[in-house]
């Protein structure tokens, strides 16, 4: 599908997505209102304190305010859904994350129903999940690691029309939007998982391959069709470095393009939470 090589690094893409929000969130700002963005994390989890500093320190460069909420992993459910409810009838709030994973015990499917559909920014509400599933319904908001993979294929000029995409991983966060959205583009779409039987074989069969299955290198290049596209989701330490669910090094040997982890798809997970919150912010101006 695409020659020569292409690194798919997030960065640019991010950049050109920043590019685009700076006049808006100037011209929300002039008007009187600056979007705003507020998160709630439960508990002390090291990469989740990590990963909202990373959030709150790119909503600031932006111009985006943010209301920050840290509650004890203790503090209960019926303190959550309370901090929620609130900054739902907050005029001055525009979007709500709630940073995941909860601790062990908690409802994370009722906590991120609490949270209102039109201030979902992280795309996770059944109301959202649902509308983006079915034809002639658009969600408010669209979960931000898919979306963002959506705006890379996108930027290196690669198109899902007609392709055959294999989406490896089913969870709520990424599989299961990301074969959505991919379907959304006209791509034909396999999820597979765990318990998908000869998965070498199915992987080999796409055009374009999305890997989001949380095991270190799982991906070689005897699962990778010669040619193809591959995005690789994952994040995992591995004797103190970051790798993907992809085996870089063999991977790139047979692919046409591909995402280094890190400085792949993760800024594009906070450069459309980041979108998401000006279009929330807009819509409320009208």
């Amino acid at each position: 599908m695409v020659s020569p090589f292409i690194l798919m690094e997030g960065a640019p893409v991010r950049d050109r997505i920043y590019a685009d929000l700076a006049p808006r969130i100037a011209a929300a700002s002039a008007a009187g209102h600056v979007p705003t963005l507020a998160t709630l994390v439960v508990g002390d989890d090291p990469a989740s304190l990590s990963y909202v500093r990373g959030k709150v320190n790119a909503a600031e460069k932006l111009g985006i305010a943010s209301i920050q909420e840290h509650l004890p992993s203790d503090a209960g459910e019926a303190r959550i859904r309370h901090v929620i409810d609130e900054w739902n009838h907050a005029d001055g709030i525009d979007g709500i994350l709630v940073q995941l994973p909860l601790p062990s015990g908690y409802d994370t499917a009722g906590v991120q129903q609490t949270v209102r559909a039109d201030k979902d920014v992280d795309g996770f509400h059944p109301a959202n999940m649902g509308a983006l599933a079915l034809k002639g319904f658009s969600p408010m908001f669209v979960s931000c690691t898919p979306a963002g993979v959506m705006e890379m294929l996108a930027f290196y000029g690669i198109d899902p029309a007609g392709a055959r995409a294999v989406v490896l991983g089913r969870s709520n966060i990424v599989g299961m939007p990301m074969a959505l959205l991919l379907t959304k583009a006209d791509a034909t779409v396999t999820i597979a998982h765990s318990r998908t039987g000869s998965l070498p074989e199915l992987c080999r069969q796409a055009d374009i391959l999305v890997v989001a299955i949380g095991k270190p290198r799982f991906v070689t290049a005897s699962m990778v069709k010669e040619g193809a596209v591959v995005v690789d989701v994952g994040i995992n330490r591995v004797d103190d470095r970051l790798v993907g669910d992809v085996a870089f090094d063999d991977v790139r040997s047979v692919a046409a393009a591909l995402t280094p982890v890190p400085k792949g798809v993760g800024p594009l997970t906070v450069a459309m939470l980041m979108h998401n919150v000006v279009v929330a912010a807009e819509r409320k101006a009208g």
